[in-house]
């Protein structure tokens, strides 16, 4: 394993507000849902979709850290190509929607703040949001984090 930090990945310095990132997508199906809610979050309308049609989903939902997992993958995966990898230092969630069994989801990203550190002149802070959005359009999480990102080095 190397070092070097790959060509495309993206610097403090190279961040900007307004700046913009899609990810790519992932489909999630009913057995993924189920594996996950039993392993970190075993309630009915997660485990089992007859026990969920009587609770305020309606119906088999996806957990919403399962949403915020399968954001940060994506993200991970080239949706928010930074330097140093995703290094979170605080942020708020939000699940306006629940994500269900067949869902085509993707994440758009959005730099809206770049914050050199005043202390550690090697990094700063950037906040983004990132909107995971399903096939119909819907906003199914939205994640503002504050992330520290590396500076570039002089050279």
């Amino acid at each position: 394993m190397s070092d070097q930090i790959p060509a495309d990945r993206l610097h403090l310095d190279d961040l900007h507000v307004g700046q913009r990132f899609t990810s790519a997508a992932h489909t999630i199906d009913e057995a993924q849902i189920k594996a996950f809610a039993g392993q970190f979050d075993p309630q009915p309308f997660h485990t089992d979709e007859e026990a969920a049609t009587g609770t305020l989903f309606k119906g088999l939902a996806a957990s919403g850290w399962h949403t915020a997992a399968i954001t940060m993958r994506l993200n991970v995966e080239g949706g928010l190509p930074l330097a140093g990898g995703i290094i979170g230092a605080g942020g708020e969630i939000n699940w306006p929607t629940a994500t269900r069994p067949g869902d085509t989801l993707h994440v758009e990203s959005e730099v809206i703040e770049v914050r050199p550190s005043r202390s550690k002149p090697d990094r700063g802070i950037a906040i983004i949001v990132s909107r995971t959005i399903n096939q119909r359009d819907e906003i199914v999480q939205t994640l503002t984090a504050k992330l520290v990102v590396p500076r570039r080095t002089a050279a």
